[in-house]
This record gives C-alpha cells, sequence and structure tokens, in this order.
C-alpha cells in the first residue's frame, strides 16, 4: 500500500479552520499518516498523567495531540490568509505545491 499524499508537509505554517482552536496558526511539528492528523506547535494541547519509569519523573505533563488533516489549511505568505493548493510543474519538470489565488510557491 502506498502512503496517503497530504497537502501539508512538515515545517509549514498552518491555520486551524475549526474547532477549539480555530484561527489560530502554528508550524507543523508531526504528521501522523495513519490517524490523517497533524501536530501543530502550540495548538490542541492536551495534559497527560504520565507516571515515573526509571529516571522520568511522573506528574501531569502537557503535550499536542493531534489535528485532523481536513481542520488546518496552508498559510500563504503573499496573501497572508489561509488558501488552497494546487500542484503546477515548474520549468525543470518537477512538481510544486503553490497558491491558488496568488499562484506563490510553498516548495522553494
Amino acid at each position: 500500500m502506498l502512503g496517503k499524499k497530504l497537502h501539508v508537509k512538515k515545517n509549514d505554517t498552518v491555520v486551524v479552520i475549526s474547532g477549539k482552536d480555530k484561527s489560530k496558526s502554528g508550524k507543523v511539528v508531526s504528521i501522523v499518516p495513519k490517524k490523517d492528523g497533524v501536530i501543530v506547535e502550540g495548538i490542541n494541547v492536551v495534559k497527560r498523567h504520565t507516571k515515573a519509569r526509571g529516571s522520568e519523573q511522573g506528574g501531569i505533563v502537557e503535550k499536542e495531540a493531534p489535528v485532523h488533516i481536513s481542520n488546518v489549511m496552508l498559510l500563504c505568505e503573499k496573501c497572508k490568509k489561509p488558501v488552497r493548493t494546487k500542484v503546477t510543474v515548474l520549468e525543470d519538470g518537477k512538481k510544486a505545491r503553490c497558491c491558488v489565488k496568488c499562484g506563490e510557491s510553498f516548495d522553494k
């Protein structure tokens, strides 16, 4: 089975478009393809009660939980808005993600 094609990649800046963190933006820390999710810096912070293990101390730890991929949109640097993307073929034959509104490329 091939990997899923997702519209965001690691280190992209995204905006949350629904849920408790609506209209907040952040950087994508990691992608969870099995659950169709992304972990965004400072978004969807949950508390986990952890048990002490070895040298690690136990207690209440705050960490980011995954946000579903359908609830985030890429933030265009030029438009300063959340936008949809399209794939365009560059002169050298490579494919790149571009903003639908202004045509700015996300893959530098």
